[in-house]
Protein backbone atom coordinates (compact mmCIF):
# COMPACT_ATOMS: atom_id res chain seq x y z
CA UNK A 1 0.00 0.00 0.00
CA UNK A 2 1.68 3.64 -0.42
CA UNK A 3 0.62 7.08 0.94
CA UNK A 4 -1.82 8.87 -0.80
CA UNK A 5 -0.37 11.79 -3.36
CA UNK A 6 1.25 14.55 -1.54
CA UNK A 7 1.15 12.81 2.01
CA UNK A 8 4.88 12.36 3.05
CA UNK A 9 5.83 8.91 4.54
CA UNK A 10 7.11 10.29 8.52
CA UNK A 11 10.69 8.15 8.98
CA UNK A 12 11.56 5.94 12.17
CA UNK A 13 12.70 7.87 14.93
CA UNK A 14 15.48 5.99 15.42
CA UNK A 15 16.54 2.43 14.14
CA UNK A 16 15.36 -0.92 15.71
CA UNK A 17 18.16 -2.83 17.35
CA UNK A 18 19.59 -5.87 16.34
CA UNK A 19 18.32 -9.33 16.33
CA UNK A 20 20.53 -12.47 15.92
CA UNK A 21 18.78 -14.61 13.36
CA UNK A 22 16.06 -12.06 12.42
CA UNK A 23 15.41 -9.80 9.10
CA UNK A 24 13.56 -6.92 10.01
CA UNK A 25 12.53 -4.95 7.39
CA UNK A 26 9.54 -2.07 6.81
CA UNK A 27 8.01 -3.58 3.27
CA UNK A 28 4.97 -0.81 3.39
CA UNK A 29 4.62 2.12 5.34
CA UNK A 30 3.62 2.32 9.35
CA UNK A 31 4.68 -1.82 9.14
CA UNK A 32 7.72 -3.48 10.51
CA UNK A 33 7.64 -7.55 9.41
CA UNK A 34 10.14 -9.85 11.51
CA UNK A 35 11.17 -12.84 9.99
CA UNK A 36 12.47 -15.24 11.84
CA UNK A 37 15.59 -16.94 9.60
CA UNK A 38 17.15 -20.02 11.24
CA UNK A 39 15.39 -22.20 8.29
CA UNK A 40 18.00 -25.27 9.29
CA UNK A 41 16.93 -25.37 12.52
CA UNK A 42 12.76 -24.87 12.03
CA UNK A 43 13.61 -21.30 13.28
CA UNK A 44 13.70 -22.74 16.67
CA UNK A 45 14.52 -19.96 19.01
CA UNK A 46 17.75 -20.07 21.36
CA UNK A 47 17.77 -18.92 24.81
CA UNK A 48 19.98 -16.19 23.90
CA UNK A 49 17.87 -14.30 20.97
CA UNK A 50 14.54 -13.59 23.52
CA UNK A 51 15.84 -10.72 24.97
CA UNK A 52 16.64 -9.71 21.71
CA UNK A 53 13.25 -9.88 20.21
CA UNK A 54 11.76 -8.63 23.24
CA UNK A 55 13.86 -5.83 22.95
CA UNK A 56 13.25 -5.51 19.31
CA UNK A 57 9.38 -5.53 20.23
CA UNK A 58 9.00 -2.81 22.89
CA UNK A 59 11.22 -0.19 20.85
CA UNK A 60 8.20 -1.23 17.95
CA UNK A 61 5.77 -0.10 20.56
CA UNK A 62 7.92 2.97 21.61
CA UNK A 63 8.54 4.02 17.63
CA UNK A 64 5.65 6.55 16.68
CA UNK A 65 5.73 5.51 12.87
CA UNK A 66 4.95 1.92 13.48
CA UNK A 67 1.44 1.08 13.72
CA UNK A 68 1.16 -2.63 12.82
CA UNK A 69 3.91 -5.59 12.97
CA UNK A 70 3.99 -9.01 11.42
CA UNK A 71 5.98 -12.13 12.32
CA UNK A 72 6.91 -15.14 10.47
CA UNK A 73 9.58 -17.51 9.15
CA UNK A 74 11.89 -18.50 6.28
CA UNK A 75 12.23 -22.09 5.10
CA UNK A 76 9.27 -25.04 6.07
CA UNK A 77 8.66 -23.54 10.04
CA UNK A 78 7.24 -20.77 11.01
CA UNK A 79 8.99 -21.58 14.44
CA UNK A 80 9.18 -24.99 16.14
CA UNK A 81 9.58 -24.01 19.52
CA UNK A 82 12.75 -24.25 21.57
CA UNK A 83 15.84 -25.03 20.54
CA UNK A 84 16.05 -28.66 22.46
CA UNK A 85 19.74 -29.49 21.53
CA UNK A 86 20.79 -26.69 23.04
CA UNK A 87 18.77 -27.57 26.33
CA UNK A 88 20.53 -31.16 26.02
CA UNK A 89 23.43 -29.08 25.79
CA UNK A 90 22.90 -27.01 28.69
CA UNK A 91 21.86 -29.78 30.96
CA UNK A 92 25.04 -31.63 30.23
CA UNK A 93 27.81 -29.98 32.15
CA UNK A 94 30.72 -31.68 29.61
CA UNK A 95 29.48 -30.15 26.33
CA UNK A 96 27.52 -26.54 28.04
CA UNK A 97 27.68 -24.12 25.08
CA UNK A 98 29.52 -20.24 25.59
CA UNK A 99 27.68 -17.72 24.44
CA UNK A 100 29.56 -15.22 22.59
CA UNK A 101 30.28 -11.81 23.86
CA UNK A 102 29.06 -9.98 21.02
CA UNK A 103 25.80 -11.73 21.09
CA UNK A 104 25.29 -12.23 25.21
CA UNK A 105 21.97 -11.44 26.24
CA UNK A 106 22.76 -10.80 29.68
CA UNK A 107 22.81 -7.20 30.21
CA UNK A 108 20.04 -6.49 27.59
CA UNK A 109 17.88 -9.08 29.94
CA UNK A 110 19.34 -7.23 32.76
CA UNK A 111 18.24 -3.41 31.84
CA UNK A 112 14.35 -5.28 30.63
CA UNK A 113 13.57 -7.44 33.46
CA UNK A 114 15.25 -4.71 35.96
CA UNK A 115 12.89 -4.69 38.82
CA UNK A 116 11.78 -0.77 40.27
CA UNK A 117 13.01 -0.47 43.96
CA UNK A 118 11.76 -2.16 46.47
CA UNK A 119 10.04 -4.45 43.50
CA UNK A 120 11.26 -8.25 42.53
CA UNK A 121 13.00 -9.19 39.29
CA UNK A 122 10.31 -10.54 36.59
CA UNK A 123 12.32 -13.36 34.94
CA UNK A 124 11.79 -17.28 34.90
CA UNK A 125 12.93 -19.97 36.80
CA UNK A 126 15.56 -20.33 34.35
CA UNK A 127 15.61 -16.94 33.00
CA UNK A 128 15.52 -18.80 29.84
CA UNK A 129 13.15 -15.80 28.34
CA UNK A 130 12.39 -12.54 30.11
CA UNK A 131 8.77 -12.67 32.02
CA UNK A 132 7.26 -9.76 30.29
CA UNK A 133 7.86 -10.95 26.83
CA UNK A 134 8.25 -14.95 27.10
CA UNK A 135 9.05 -17.02 24.47
CA UNK A 136 10.15 -14.75 21.14
CA UNK A 137 9.23 -11.35 23.32
CA UNK A 138 5.80 -12.74 22.55
CA UNK A 139 4.32 -15.43 24.22
CA UNK A 140 3.77 -13.08 27.50
CA UNK A 141 3.54 -9.51 25.86
CA UNK A 142 0.86 -7.02 26.13
CA UNK A 143 2.48 -4.31 24.49
CA UNK A 144 0.20 -1.74 23.55
CA UNK A 145 0.79 -2.52 19.33
CA UNK A 146 -0.95 -5.41 17.62
CA UNK A 147 1.18 -7.81 16.20
CA UNK A 148 -0.03 -10.37 13.11
CA UNK A 149 1.24 -14.10 12.80
CA UNK A 150 1.97 -14.79 9.20
CA UNK A 151 2.11 -18.88 9.63
CA UNK A 152 4.12 -20.36 7.01
CA UNK A 153 4.80 -23.72 8.17
CA UNK A 154 5.57 -26.08 11.17
CA UNK A 155 4.20 -23.84 14.64
CA UNK A 156 5.02 -26.07 17.31
CA UNK A 157 5.71 -25.44 21.41
CA UNK A 158 6.93 -22.28 21.82
CA UNK A 159 6.31 -21.03 18.21
CA UNK A 160 2.68 -21.96 18.98
CA UNK A 161 2.40 -20.38 22.26
CA UNK A 162 3.58 -16.82 20.20
CA UNK A 163 0.89 -16.83 17.65
CA UNK A 164 -1.31 -17.64 20.69
CA UNK A 165 -0.67 -14.38 22.33
CA UNK A 166 -0.73 -12.07 18.96
CA UNK A 167 -3.20 -10.11 17.94
CA UNK A 168 -4.42 -11.84 14.03
CA UNK A 169 -2.77 -15.08 12.62
CA UNK A 170 -2.95 -15.85 8.99
CA UNK A 171 -1.54 -19.28 8.35
CA UNK A 172 -1.05 -21.36 4.81
CA UNK A 173 -3.10 -24.47 4.14
CA UNK A 174 -0.36 -26.42 5.06
CA UNK A 175 0.89 -25.35 7.87
CA UNK A 176 0.47 -27.31 11.31
CA UNK A 177 0.64 -26.76 14.70
CA UNK A 178 0.74 -28.12 17.99
CA UNK A 179 2.10 -28.69 21.98
CA UNK A 180 4.34 -31.63 21.55
CA UNK A 181 6.21 -30.28 24.88
CA UNK A 182 4.47 -33.67 27.32
CA UNK A 183 6.04 -35.89 24.49
CA UNK A 184 9.30 -34.35 25.53
CA UNK A 185 8.99 -34.66 29.19
CA UNK A 186 8.72 -30.62 29.06
CA UNK A 187 5.74 -28.10 29.56
CA UNK A 188 4.37 -25.08 27.38
CA UNK A 189 5.10 -22.88 30.31
CA UNK A 190 5.55 -19.71 28.35
CA UNK A 191 2.09 -18.70 28.86
CA UNK A 192 -0.13 -20.37 26.33
CA UNK A 193 -2.00 -22.67 28.78
CA UNK A 194 -4.03 -20.18 30.35
CA UNK A 195 -4.70 -18.28 27.83
CA UNK A 196 -5.68 -21.30 25.45
CA UNK A 197 -7.89 -22.63 27.82
CA UNK A 198 -10.30 -19.23 27.70
CA UNK A 199 -9.85 -19.17 23.60
CA UNK A 200 -10.24 -23.10 23.53
CA UNK A 201 -12.62 -24.36 26.41
CA UNK A 202 -11.11 -27.06 28.83
CA UNK A 203 -11.72 -29.73 26.65
CA UNK A 204 -9.77 -28.76 23.72
CA UNK A 205 -7.06 -27.02 25.11
CA UNK A 206 -6.76 -30.26 27.13
CA UNK A 207 -6.35 -32.59 24.43
CA UNK A 208 -3.93 -29.82 22.44
CA UNK A 209 -1.66 -29.57 25.68
CA UNK A 210 -1.97 -33.23 27.31
CA UNK A 211 -1.82 -35.50 24.59
CA UNK A 212 0.75 -33.57 22.42
CA UNK A 213 -0.69 -33.98 19.26
CA UNK A 214 -0.55 -32.11 15.52
CA UNK A 215 -3.22 -30.19 14.13
CA UNK A 216 -4.02 -28.74 10.68
CA UNK A 217 -4.37 -25.00 9.23
CA UNK A 218 -8.08 -25.63 8.77
CA UNK A 219 -8.68 -27.20 12.59
CA UNK A 220 -7.25 -24.24 14.10
CA UNK A 221 -9.20 -22.07 11.64
CA UNK A 222 -12.58 -23.77 13.39
CA UNK A 223 -11.23 -23.25 16.81
CA UNK A 224 -10.39 -20.29 16.66
CA UNK A 225 -6.72 -19.76 16.64
CA UNK A 226 -6.76 -19.16 13.39
CA UNK A 227 -8.32 -15.90 11.60
CA UNK A 228 -7.64 -17.53 7.89
CA UNK A 229 -6.32 -20.03 6.04
CA UNK A 230 -4.58 -19.17 2.67
CA UNK A 231 -4.05 -21.34 -0.20
CA UNK A 232 -0.96 -20.55 -2.05
CA UNK A 233 2.81 -20.21 -1.10
CA UNK A 234 4.22 -18.09 1.16
CA UNK A 235 3.66 -15.14 -1.38
CA UNK A 236 0.26 -15.41 -1.02
CA UNK A 237 0.35 -15.27 2.52
CA UNK A 238 2.41 -12.26 2.82
CA UNK A 239 0.39 -10.56 0.46
CA UNK A 240 -2.33 -11.12 2.96
CA UNK A 241 -0.80 -10.33 5.67
CA UNK A 242 0.54 -6.89 4.64
CA UNK A 243 -2.88 -6.28 3.17
CA UNK A 244 -4.65 -6.75 7.08
CA UNK A 245 -1.47 -4.65 8.68
CA UNK A 246 -2.35 -2.16 5.63
CA UNK A 247 -6.24 -1.89 7.15
CA UNK A 248 -4.48 -1.79 10.15
CA UNK A 249 -2.32 1.11 9.87
CA UNK A 250 -5.00 3.40 7.67
CA UNK A 251 -6.97 3.20 11.19
CA UNK A 252 -6.29 5.66 14.18
CA UNK A 253 -3.48 4.27 15.83
CA UNK A 254 -4.61 5.55 18.77
CA UNK A 255 -7.92 3.95 18.67
CA UNK A 256 -6.67 0.70 17.80
CA UNK A 257 -4.22 0.81 20.66
CA UNK A 258 -7.15 1.43 22.94
CA UNK A 259 -8.87 -0.83 21.58
CA UNK A 260 -6.54 -3.21 21.61
CA UNK A 261 -6.11 -2.67 25.33
CA UNK A 262 -9.47 -2.98 26.45
CA UNK A 263 -9.72 -6.83 24.53
CA UNK A 264 -7.29 -7.80 26.57
CA UNK A 265 -8.88 -6.29 29.55
CA UNK A 266 -11.89 -8.23 29.01
CA UNK A 267 -9.72 -11.79 28.58
CA UNK A 268 -8.20 -11.46 31.86
CA UNK A 269 -9.20 -13.65 34.78
CA UNK A 270 -6.34 -14.51 36.52
CA UNK A 271 -4.08 -12.64 34.53
CA UNK A 272 -2.40 -14.99 32.24
CA UNK A 273 1.28 -14.01 33.07
CA UNK A 274 0.78 -13.98 36.73
CA UNK A 275 -0.69 -17.20 36.14
CA UNK A 276 2.11 -18.38 34.42
CA UNK A 277 4.70 -17.18 37.04
CA UNK A 278 2.55 -18.67 39.81
CA UNK A 279 3.02 -22.22 37.93
CA UNK A 280 6.41 -21.84 37.06
CA UNK A 281 7.33 -20.39 40.59
CA UNK A 282 5.85 -23.83 42.01
CA UNK A 283 5.51 -26.84 40.68
CA UNK A 284 7.52 -26.38 37.46
CA UNK A 285 10.77 -25.48 39.89
CA UNK A 286 10.25 -29.24 40.95
CA UNK A 287 10.38 -30.55 37.72
CA UNK A 288 12.45 -28.30 35.89
CA UNK A 289 16.32 -30.27 35.25
CA UNK A 290 14.90 -33.22 37.13
CA UNK A 291 15.49 -36.88 35.51
CA UNK A 292 12.28 -36.80 33.24
CA UNK A 293 13.14 -33.39 31.61
CA UNK A 294 16.40 -34.31 30.70
CA UNK A 295 15.26 -38.21 29.31
CA UNK A 296 12.96 -36.25 27.02
CA UNK A 297 15.28 -33.88 25.41
CA UNK A 298 18.08 -36.52 25.55
CA UNK A 299 15.36 -38.84 23.48
CA UNK A 300 15.39 -35.97 21.20
CA UNK A 301 18.78 -35.59 20.09
CA UNK A 302 19.09 -39.16 19.68
CA UNK A 303 16.05 -39.99 18.21
CA UNK A 304 14.98 -42.76 19.96
CA UNK A 305 11.44 -43.26 22.33
CA UNK A 306 11.63 -41.61 25.85
CA UNK A 307 11.61 -43.98 28.72
CA UNK A 308 10.13 -42.17 31.40
CA UNK A 309 10.61 -42.24 35.00
CA UNK A 310 7.29 -42.48 37.62
CA UNK A 311 6.62 -38.95 38.61
CA UNK A 312 8.03 -37.45 41.94
CA UNK A 313 5.90 -34.51 41.90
Amino acid sequence: MSPPPGQAVAPLTSSPPPVPNVLVTFPIPHVMQVTLNRPAQLNAIPTTQHPFLLQLFNWYDAEPHLRAAIITGTGRAFCAGADLKEWHDNNDPASKANVSPTLNPTSILKSIAAPKPGAAAKTTPAQKWPADGGFGGISNRRGKKPIIAAVNGLCLGGGFEMIVNTDLVYALETARFGLPEVTRGVVAIAGALPRLIRTLGRQRASEMSMLGGMYTARQMEAWGIVNEVIDGDGNALLKRALEVAAKLADNSPDAVIVTREGLLSGWAGEDPQPATLRVEGAIYKDMEGADNMKEGVLSFVEKRKAVWKDSKL
